[in-house]
């Protein structure tokens, strides 16, 4: 039996969309069973690919056939989906589900310069945009849309944003790799904060009272090369 066979009867069954890599686990439970026919046993250790490889077939298939419905890859996961045209019988039969508003023009202007710049910090963001985004970054995080990631390795270490899972399946998207081309967007200056001023690379940040001393240091050599008295000394009398 083929694989994109059997993979069709799994996504046609499931109840949520599943990725290769849940697809991959049904296969090896299958063969697990005492019963299990050498056939079922043989699709035991499919790879990755293969998997990925008879999917995007079985979803090319589809669509050349001009069903009603098409597989689709969603935020890494695949799915049967409706094509649009049918949706009006749709509503009709199953209704229409209460959908949270859509997002504003600043919320998608910040939301594409995260998901374009990502990791980024909320300064960048407000750099490319020009205005605070505190209350349009509180919406897409309420809205499940962007998180944060990490921590910029500059001063005050803030925090970085990126998108989610949840922004990908918002707009229908495989993965980030699937963004419609913005090279000016990624192309856009940013002027970053300098890094913690350490004494050594690996060492933690040196304390004030050391570069304190070495300023004055620098200082007195200065004064000694120059034979003027440093900043802060007593001309002799």
């Amino acid at each position: 039996m083929e694989l994109k066979s059997i993979l069709e009867s799994l996504l046609f069954s499931a109840q949520k969309p599943l990725s290769v890599k849940e697809l991959r686990e049904v296969l090896a439970n299958a063969a697990a069973a005492e019963d299990a026919e050498a056939d079922t046993r043989s699709l035991a250790k499919a790879k990755e690919g293969e998997v990925t490889a008879a999917l995007e077939q079985l979803a090319r298939e589809h669509e050349a056939a001009a069903r009603s419905y098409r597989l689709a890859c969603v935020a890494g996961a695949w799915q049967f989906v409706t094509q649009p045209e049918f949706a009006p019988w749709l509503r009709a039969l199953v209704g229409v589900k209460a959908r949270p508003p859509r997002l504003s023009q600043p919320a998608l202007e910040t939301l594409a310069i995260i998901a374009y710049r990502q990791p980024v910090t909320r300064a960048e963001v407000e750099q490319i945009r020009g205005v605070n985004v505190d209350g349009v970054m509180q919406t897409l995080m309420e809205r499940g849309l962007v998180e944060s990631v990490g921590r910029a390795e500059v001063v005050g270490r803030p925090q970085t944003y990126g998108t989610t899972a949840l922004f990908l399946e918002y707009f229908g998207l495989r993965g980030l790799e699937d963004l419609p081309a913005a090279d000016e967007l990624r192309r856009l200056s940013i002027e970053k904060p300098p890094a913690p001023v350490t004494a050594e690379s690996g060492l933690a940040t040196t304390p004030p009272e050391q570069l304190a001393l070495e300023n004055k240091a620098g200082e007195t050599k200065a004064a000694d090369s120059s034979g003027k008295p440093a900043a802060g000394d007593s001309p002799a009398s």
